[in-house]
C-alpha cells in the first residue's frame, strides 16, 4: 500500500489525526492552509487535493462529513477495482466509516483506525461481515488471479453455497467460510500457471524467485518466457535477485519496475542457481534455463526478506524551520526513511519521526563524517536520509555527501541510490518576508574561514561589489572571529552608498523569527550573530514604507535608469 494520506480542514481534528498517524507510521498529515499548524503537509484546497490523492492511488482517511468526500470524488467513481481505500472518521474519532476500496483493504484499514481510536468501524460489506474476511482482497504475499468472477462467487457464498479449499491459504483459518470438501465453489492457491475454472477463485502465493545470470537485452520478456515454459504463473513471481556486482544497474531496475517485483541482491555468488539458492535455501521447485534460475518457495513468507535490497540515500533540505516551508517531497523521504542522519539541532526539526526510525544524531563540524557513516548504512540496504536546514546543496550536506563519494573505492557505495532533495534556503526565506532583495543577479558569501582563507573571501567579496551584485552572507560572525563582519563591511562600504538598503533575517521560520530592514551606513557587527543572514542590497535596490511603518525592500528586475518597458515605449 502506497502512503496513507490523513487530510483534516481544522486544528480540532489533528489531535485525532495525530492518534491516526501513531497507528500508520507511514501516513502523511495533510492541514488546510491558514486553518492547520503542525501538519505534515499544507494544501489550499480540499477537493483538488482529494482528487489528486485519488488519482495518486493513495489511500484517503478524510476527518470531515462524508458528503463533502462524496461530492468531492463523485465524477472520478469508475472502476471498483482501481479505486484506493477512501474512508471518513469524524473529527473526535467516535465514527470510522469505509467509503470506496472494499477490494483494496478499506475494511482492514478502518479496522487498523478503529483499533487506534477505541471506535467499532461501520463495516457494511455484506461478504466481510458475514465470513469475516475479503476474499477479494487477499493478504500480503497473495494475488487473486480472477476479480471479475469474485461478485458472483461471494453471492454464491452468501446464498447458501460452500467452497473447497486446494492449497494452502493460512488466512482461511481466522475466517468463518463455509469450507466443505465437498463443496460447489472453489478456492485454488497454486503458483502454477493455470487459467481459473468455473465457480473458482485463483489465488498465486508470492513464491517463485528468479536469479539473473546476466542483463540482457529483453530481460523481462524472458523471464517471462522461462516462467511459462516451466508451467508457473507470472502472479506468482515474488522478486528478482542479482550478484552484488550489479547493485546500481540501470537496466534490471527497470526491468523489476516493468515485472512489479523487488530487485534484490546476493553477495559471495556468482551464478543463477547460486543467487536463488542464496534466497531459498530448501526450494520445492528449481530449475535453470541458460543465465536464468527459478525456484519456489513453500510459502510466500520464505522469499520476503530474501536478499539485499538497494539502499537508498535522500539528502534533504528541511527548509528555514516552519513545517509548511518544507518541501512535500522531503517529508516524504523522511516519512519512509529507516535511518535519520545529521547534526543534532537540524535531526529535530526533522520531526514528527517514528519511533523505530533510528536517529544518528552528531555534533555540527563533521560533515564528512556523518556523510561516510550514511553511505555505510545506505550500502548495506537501509534507507537512509541526512538532514540539512535550509537547502542541502547550499553550505550544507550535499556537498560532503558527493565528497565522500567522490573519495571512495567503494562499490557498494556507488551502487546506493542517491538523491538529493532541495529546500527553502535561509537567504530566500528571509528576502520572502521582506519583499524582493534578491530580485537580480546575486551572489551568496559564507564569511567563515573554517574551510577558506579569509583573503579569498575578501577578494570575493571585492569583486561582488565592484560587479554591483546583491549579496547574501552566510555564517557572517562567530565568538571565534568578531572581527571579520566589520572588516568586510569596510570594504563594501568602499563600493556602495551608505543608503544601500539592507535586509537582517535571523531565525526565518522559527519561534524567534525576526526579520528588519536598515542602511548599510546604519549597521554594525552587533547587529549580527551567526543564527543571521545578511542580506546587501545592489545600487538598485530600492526600499516602499508598508502602512504599518516598515519597509518592503526589493531589487528591480531592470539595471539602470528605467524599466526596460519604459524604455520599449
Amino acid at each position: 500500500m502506497s502512503q496513507p494520506a490523513i487530510l483534516i480542514l481544522g486544528a480540532n481534528s489533528l489531535a485525532t489525526a495525530q492518534r491516526i498517524k501513531a497507528a500508520l507510521p507511514d501516513a502523511a498529515i495533510y492541514g488546510l492552509a491558514g486553518r492547520v499548524e503542525g501538519a505534515d503537509v499544507t494544501y489550499d484546497e480540499f477537493g483538488p487535493t482529494l482528487r489528486d490523492l485519488y488519482n495518486a492511488d493513495r489511500p484517503i482517511i478524510a476527518l470531515c462529513a462524508a458528503g463533502i468526500v462524496i461530492r468531492s470524488l463523485a465524477a472520478l467513481l469508475q472502476n471498483k477495482q482501481a479505486e484506493p481505500p477512501v474512508l471518513v472518521v469524524a473529527e473526535d474519532g467516535s465514527a470510522v466509516v469505509p467509503l470506496l476500496g472494499g477490494t483494496r483493504g478499506v475494511n482492514v484499514l478502518a479496522r487498523e483506525i478503529g483499533a487506534a481510536l477505541g471506535t467499532p468501524p461501520a463495516i457494511t460489506t455484506t461478504g466481510e461481515l458475514r465470513f469475516g474476511t475479503c476474499l477479494l482482497n487477499p493478504p500480503v504475499g497473495y494475488r487473486l488471479r480472477n476479480h471479475a468472477d469474485g461478485k458472483t462467487f461471494i453471492a454464491n457464498l452468501l446464498a447458501g453455497a460452500k467452497m473447497r479449499v486446494e492449497g494452502e491459504a493460512p488466512w482461511f483459518a481466522e475466517a468463518k467460510l463455509p469450507i466443505d470438501d465437498t463443496g460447489t465453489l472453489t478456492a485454488r492457491i497454486t503458483p502454477a500457471d493455470v487459467e481459473p475454472a468455473a465457480d473458482e477463485l485463483l489465488f498465486h502465493p508470492a513464491t517463485i524467485v528468479v536469479g539473473i545470470g546476466r542483463a540482457e537485452p529483453d530481460l523481462a520478456a524472458r523471464i517471462l518466457t522461462a516462467l511459462t515454459q516451466v508451467k508457473l504463473s507470472r502472479y506468482s513471481l515474488a522478486l528478482l535477485l542479482a550478484a552484488e556486482r550489479d547493485v546500481g544497474n540501470a537496466h534490471l531496475t527497470a526491468v523489476a519496475a516493468e515485472l512489479g517485483v523487488p530487485l534484490r541482491y546476493v553477495t559471495d555468488t556468482t551464478t543463477p542457481e547460486g543467487l536463488v539458492l542464496a534466497a531459498v535455501p530448501e526450494p520445492i521447485q528449481a530449475v535453470t534455463i541458460e543465465t536464468l534460475a527459478i525456484a519456489v518457495a513453500d510459502k510466500p513468507e520464505d522469499v520476503q526478506m530474501a536478499g539485499r535490497k538497494r539502499g537508498r540515500l535522500a539528502v534533504v533540505g528541511l527548509g528555514p524551520g516552519d513545517a509548511s516551508m518544507m518541501v512535500p517531497a522531503v517529508r516524504r523521504e523522511l516519512d519512509q526513511a529507516e535511518d535519520i542522519v545529521g547534526y543534532d539541532t537540524y535531526v529535530k526539526m526533522a520531526g514528527p519521526l517514528r519511533a523505530d526510525q533510528i536517529v544518528h544524531a552528531s555534533d555540527n563540524r563533521e560533515e564528512l563524517w556523518r556523510a561516510r557513516q550514511a553511505f555505510a548504512l545506505a550500502a548495506s540496504g537501509r534507507a537512509v536520509a541526512v538532514v540539512s536546514s535550509g537547502d542541502p546543496g547550499v553550505f550544507a550536506m550535499a556537498s560532503a555527501v558527493l565528497e565522500a563519494l567522490d573519495g571512495s573505492e567503494d562499490a557498494t557505495w556507488h551502487g546506493v541510490d542517491l538523491i538529493i532533495l532541495p529546500g527553502v534556503s535561509a537567504a530566500m526565506a528571509a528576502a520572502a518576508r521582506i519583499g524582493a532583495p534578491l530580485g537580480h543577479d546575486f551572489c551568496i558569501i559564507s564569511l567563515s574561514d573554517n574551510l577558506k582563507p579569509w583573503p579569498v573571501i575578501l577578494d570575493r567579496l571585492a569583486h561582488a561589489a565592484a560587479g554591483d551584485f546583491a549579496m547574501a552572507f552566510y555564517n557572517p560572525i562567530s565568538k571565534a572571529r568578531p572581527w571579520q563582519l566589520g572588516e568586510a563591511l569596510d570594504l563594501l562600504r568602499q563600493h556602495r552608498a551608505p543608503e544601500t538598503p539592507v535586509v537582517l533575517g535571523r531565525d526565518v521560520g522559527r519561534p524567534a523569527e525576526r526579520v528588519t530592514s536598515l542602511t548599510l551606513g546604519d549597521l554594525t557587527p552587533e547587529m549580527v550573530d551567526m543564527r543571521t543572514v545578511v542580506i546587501i542590497g545592489s545600487s538598485t535596490t530600492r526600499t516602499i514604507k508598508r502602512p504599518n511603518g516598515s519597509d518592503w525592500v526589493y531589487t528591480p528586475r531592470w539595471y539602470g535608469a528605467e524599466p526596460v518597458e519604459a524604455k520599449k515605449a
